[in-house]
């Protein structure tokens, strides 16, 4: 189905920084009416009088905040077309990482998710339509060395994507799971020496990742992919799982020595 974003409702999740602003942008430059959430509301706000989005300052994760995002959009629009479930967390660490970690990790990457779904679907299911494309990350088809909550996390969110896709396909609704490598944002920059190491070489900007959600729109692929290799390195994990994990201990063993 192609999709025309003029006059169309967005919601976009993590809309103050990164790929969530750059969508933002996108979308409202396309005509669509925005409304974006994201914790940090002095940001949000100079986004939004920037591109004439509304503003609905809350946690993606928490369950009445994203309600209020659904509520605002429904009241002020009437509908919502799309939602994109964008807000992310990065998290190091292995089994040693504190629970607090791996709470945040789980609330923010699959959780909000869950509850984003969980709000808008009963008015999708009303209307026979509507589009829910989840940021994951190739870390959801692969795995990221040195962040196994990040890995965990990402692959459970392409689970519950999938899922979604699945059961509600036939009822109107496409889901869609955008998974890049790196992209240059401050989430890449924080991600420490081993994620530079990984990432650094081959991220992307910000408009490539938008240019591949643009085009993603217009033919309901299931997977998102700015970089195209990762459908590849998908492709060899699944068909020999050994080999491929062999691979991912050298690239570890290299890391480790510096």
């Amino acid at each position: 189905m192609t999709v025309e974003l003029t006059g169309k409702v967005v919601l976009v999740t993590g809309a103050a920084h990164g790929i969530g602003a750059a969508l933002s942008r996108a979308f409202a430059e396309r005509g669509a009416h925005v409304v974006a959430g994201d914790l940090d509301a002095e940001a949000l706000h100079g986004l939004c009088a920037e591109i004439g989005a509304q503003a609905v300052a809350g946690n993606a994760a928490d369950a009445q905040d994203v309600g209020n995002l659904v509520d605002t959009a429904l009241a002020e629009h009437g509908r919502i077309d799309l939602f994109c479930a964008n807000a992310g967390v990065d998290h190091a660490g292995g089994p040693e990482a504190l629970d607090e970690t791996w709470d945040h990790a789980w609330d923010v990457n699959v959780m909000a998710h869950v509850r984003a779904a969980r709000a808008v679907l009963p008015h999708w299911l009303e209307r026979g339509q509507g589009r829910f494309v989840s940021t994951v990350s190739a870390a959801g088809l692969l795995t990221m060395l040195g962040s196994a909550p990040y890995s965990v996390t990402k692959h459970a969110a392409l689970a519950f994507a999938e899922w979604l896709a699945i059961t509600y396909a036939d009822r109107g609704i496409t889901v869609q799971a955008l998974c890049p490598q790196g992209v240059r944002t401050d989430m890449l920059a924080r991600c420490g020496k081993q994620g530079q190491q990984i990432l650094a070489d081959s991220a992307v900007g910000v408009e490539t990742v938008v240019e591949s959600v643009l085009e993603a729109l217009q033919d309901d692929r299931f997977l998102i992919l700015p970089h195209p290799e990762v459908a590849r390195y998908y492709a060899a994990r699944a068909g020999d799982p050994d080999k491929w994990q062999g691979s991912m201990r050298k690239l570890q063993r290299m890391l480790d020595a510096g």
